[in-house]
């Protein structure tokens, strides 16, 4: 295996470890206490899209809250769910609790349908809901009534509260919440979920439950649906805060984390979609938890608790963000004039998931990439142009880098007769060695520092293969590679799952272990490479490689295999010029040479 190939596989090993490293922080926690919501809904054929103000017809019931410390006063409205259009969402809210059991994004599909951005199921609670106080085995699940009003989606139901003997104090609050999504038109992925709790006695609000008035919550994870957990590398939720104007990624500990500190926003982020919870300048205590269910391999959740609320009319404000993980649609929240609700300095970019301290490269490589795109409207056929223009301009390294080590192989004889002679002298050892290397003018390090200036290209191209938003879709394959962000597949035998390798034989990784297997053939043609460590680099590594990249996207192994090949037939064309020179006699045999230069005295 040529050194090129060698050093981009250990590079590998360093960007994977690093990336399990930072799993470890997101690390499976300890099962919180699951909460169930009995909600009513309808097929999805059946659900009514809300475009115009409307009332629903009350039906006089009687229904107390699961919270159990207030109860909802006047006839019980319909529980019908509906959808709520916008530029962007497809929104379907339920009356139940006024909660929102699914977003869809219409301008991003999955299969030919819209992707939805609330992974949930009936045993799950929907989004959005409010609890008792910070009580997360209390949720508000009362049915209210609903208005649309333009833009706007108004939610209003009255409260008595429960008195000391179990009966209705009559201490009446109203709970208003209005689902703001800026205009019809809007092509902001952002909205406003404004809770206004007045009381009717002019009394502050009557809710204090540990010190807490509501807690307002996204639940219970992120969309796309997902079968599996994620492995932390390919596919993750990861959480993050901004606080004083850094973001900070947040350790999970014991399944959940706590703060009371003021926090700009706080977002749960995975490959290509995120939602941002911006809280107003109310000091809320943000907790996120990490939990799993049967129902949901990963459930991922956000609460913002609101302490006691000390007036009789009081409205509070949070804005969410839920959408790609673009930067053209984050930043638009920095300047007024571009987003329909005139907010500035959000600096929602900072919860894109990128290589901090390389994403400048990453932004000069989508580009290039998006060029190659522009020219051939295919994403497979871009990354294989892409990889072809970096292999020519890293092309004077990898010629150094080969020439180096074909030095170092050509001094293998000689430097094993050095070992057996000074084996029981390390030092003699050493001096020996490094003469040698200086009579014959090689450095040791020629065929390492040369690759050490590409490590920044690999690192960003891992990055950018790993995430980026348009490969995530992208065929390049019919039938085979249909989409470039996933594993492909081309035998599936499920529910059978192997060890390792689940239920699927996946092409890609194979042709990438042969690949590996025969570069360091070629590359050591001529050169002795015998013993452990040889069969381990022939064999042991690409066996290695392909259990840890079998999982990979396409984008990412059809990049790599492609470096492999390019290199694979630069080896062939070097050792097919050495050849022939070396039959016609134009050059001599350098083993030879460097054997015949000067004997090592016995």
């Amino acid at each position: 295996m040529d050194r090129n190939t060698i050093i981009a596989i250990i590079l590998s090993v360093i960007v994977i470890s690093v990336g399990m490293t930072i799993q470890s922080i997101f690390f499976a926690p300890q099962p919180v206490a699951e909460q169930t919501v009995s909600t009513v809904g309808q097929a999805a054929d059946e659900i009514p899209v809300a475009s115009q103000p409307q009332q629903t017809e009350a039906v006089a019931v009687t229904n107390f809250t699961s919270a159990s410390s207030i109860v909802p006063v006047g006839e019980e409205p319909s529980s019908s769910r509906f959808v709520y259009e916008t530029g962007v969402y497809l929104v379907e809210f339920d009356p139940a609790g006024a909660g929102v059991s699914s977003i869809k994004l219409k301008d991003h599909l999955d299969q030919g349908a819209p992707v939805e951005a609330i992974f949930n199921d009936e045993n799950t609670p929907i989004s959005f809901l409010m609890y008792m106080g910070n009580d997360l085995a209390r949720p508000i699940t009362d049915t209210f009534s609903y208005r649309v009003e333009g833009s706007k989606v108004v939610f209003y139901r009255s409260f008595d509260v429960m008195g000391a003997d179990g009966k209705p104090s009559g201490n009446i609050f109203t709970i208003e919440k209005t689902y703001n999504f800026g205009n019809s038109n809007s092509k902001d992925y952002l909205f406003e979920i404004s809770i206004n709790m007045k009381s009717s006695q002019n009394f502050s609000i009557p809710l204090n439950i540990n010190g807490y008035a509501y807690t307002l919550a996204f639940e219970p994870q992120l969309g796309p649906e997902f079968h599996k957990e994620p492995d932390g590398n390919y596919t993750y939720r990861r959480f993050y805060v901004e606080r004083n104007g850094k973001k900070e990624t947040v350790k999970i500990k014991d399944g959940a984390y706590t703060t009371s500190d003021y926090v700009s926003w706080a977002a749960l982020a995975s490959k290509y979609f995120s939602v941002i919870g911006i809280p107003d300048a109310t000091r809320y205590t943000v907790t996120l938890t990490e939990s799993k269910s049967n129902s949901i391999p990963l459930e991922s959740r956000m609460y913002f608790s609101r302490p006691v609320v000390k007036a009789s009319n009081n409205t509070d404000v949070f804005r969410f963000y839920i959408g790609p993980q673009l930067k053209e649609h984050l930043v638009v929240f920095n300047e007024a004039n571009q987003n329909s609700f005139g907010l500035t300095n959000l600096n929602l970019e900072k919860a894109l998931d990128t290589s901090s301290w390389l994403g400048w490269l990453e932004n000069i490589l989508k580009w290039l990439l998006s060029l190659f795109y522009k020219l051939v409207p295919n994403w497979g056929v871009a990354i294989i142009l892409l990889t072809i223009l970096i292999k020519i301009v890293l092309q004077p390294f990898s010629k150094k880098s080969m020439q180096s080590t074909a030095k170092m192989q050509a001094l293998g004889p000689q430097m094993e007769e050095l070992k057996v002679k000074y084996k029981d002298n390390p030092t003699k050892l050493n001096q020996e060695m490094g003469e040698l290397y200086k009579r014959e003018k090689i450095n040791p390090l020629g065929g390492c520092l040369p690759m050490l200036l590409q490590f920044p290209i690999f690192i960003a191209l891992y990055g950018l293969l790993n995430k980026h938003f348009e490969l995530r879709g992208a065929m390049f394959i019919p039938g085979w590679i249909t989409d470039l962000s996933m594993p492909e597949s081309i035998v599936n035998f499920s529910p059978v799952s192997l060890p390792l390798i689940g239920s699927d034989i996946r092409l890609l990784p194979i042709l990438y272990g042969a690949s590996m297997i025969f570069s360091f053939k070629i590359s050591q043609t001529g050169a002795q490479q015998g013993g452990m460590a040889g069969k381990f680099m022939m064999y042991g590594m690409p066996i290695m490689f392909f259990f840890i990249l079998y999982n990979a996207p396409s984008g990412l192994l059809l990049y790599w295999m492609v470096m492999n090949m390019i290199s694979i037939g630069q080896q062939i064309f070097v050792n097919y010029r050495r050849k022939k020179k070396l039959e016609k006699g134009e050059i001599p045999d350098k083993q030879t040479k460097l054997f015949t230069k000067k004997p090592i005295k016995r």
